[in-house]
């Protein structure tokens, strides 16, 4: 989806638009959203990209694990604060440089 679609649907999550371009088209009788008011989403916009971004890869760092926390399995502390530390990794991030400069915790 677009940057500028992503920023009136965090406005108007109903809203019915069809975009060209920078050229905005709006359905169904959706309320126009004045071009500043959708320009002052888009740092919530980059933010939710960023994030979008960081949870695919933790996602997969815990995946990487999943095997060794099954049923059959005894979770060593190491690695269950390893797993803790991946799913807590976006708390308390507001802005896009805390996303593009996370540290990640190493795996045990």
């Amino acid at each position: 989806m677009s940057r500028l679609l992503n920023a009136i649907l965090k406005i108007n999550p109903n809203a019915k638009v069809t975009i060209r371009g920078d050229e905005i088209e709006w359905l169904d009788g959706t309320a126009e959203i004045s071009q500043s008011d959708i320009e002052a989403q888009y740092p919530a916009v980059d933010l939710d990209e960023s994030l979008g971004d960081v949870r695919i890869k933790r996602d997969k760092l815990i995946a990487e694990t999943d095997y060794l926390a099954l049923s059959d399995q005894t979770l060593s502390t190491e690695m269950s604060t390893y797993r803790q530390a991946l799913r807590d990794i976006t708390n308390g991030i507001t802005t896009v440089e805390q996303a593009n400069n996370i540290t990640w915790p190493t795996k045990p």
